[in-house]
């Protein structure tokens, strides 16, 4: 119960008043370390919540396969610069970033992560990736201001951050490939 307690010490931090004005003042840090470890925060307590609701998890998440798609709706919904810069201005949608990213990504990667098979767990490393590539154009590319909150500098800044991340992604997929990874169990 030590990784749930260091969980929910993550999670408070990052919503004290001054972290959050810092995390939020730079586009790179709001969404490539802020939300990230929200994300992480979920993941650490999710052996408290899988200990106090067995029958929720197992009826609801049996094959892994929901928790793997609700975790794919959060972090497409998160990666569009409108969500990014709502999250800023309005308080309700600052409110829900601070629960989906814990409870509704991370808790339902963590739980669903070792229940579905390794050929899913490549598509969602793709998936993933791909996105991340996506959204690398779509910030670098654009000659407009994407998020209202955040300068030009800041927004391919942001996109070079998310390029350098989708090929971290795909490396590791490309390495999984030629590892046999029941030599180091």
């Amino acid at each position: 119960m030590k990784q749930a307690f260091y969980g929910l010490i993550l999670y408070v931090f990052l919503m004290i008043p001054p972290v959050v004005t810092l995390a939020e003042s730079i586009m790179s840090i709001h969404m490539h370390m802020q939300m990230p470890l929200l994300l992480a925060a979920g993941m650490l307590m999710t052996p408290f919540f899988q200990k106090r609701f067995p029958g929720f998890f197992a009826k609801w998440n049996e094959n892994g396969v929901p928790g793997i798609v609700l975790f794919m709706v959060i972090v497409s919904y998160w990666m569009l610069p409108r969500a990014m810069d709502e999250a800023l201005t309005i308080p309700v949608v600052e409110i829900f970033k601070f629960i989906s990213w814990p409870f509704l990504a991370g808790i339902p990667l963590r739980d669903s992560w070792n229940k579905i098979t390794p050929r899913i767990q490549n598509v969602i490393l793709i998936m993933n990736s791909l996105l991340f590539g996506a959204m690398a154009w779509v910030y670098i590319a654009s000659p407009n201001q994407l998020c209202n909150n955040y300068a030009i500098v800041e927004q391919r800044a942001l996109g070079w951050g998310f390029l350098i991340i989708a090929l971290c992604i795909m490396l590791y997929y490309i390495q999984t490939l030629f590892i046999d990874e029941a030599e180091y169990e």
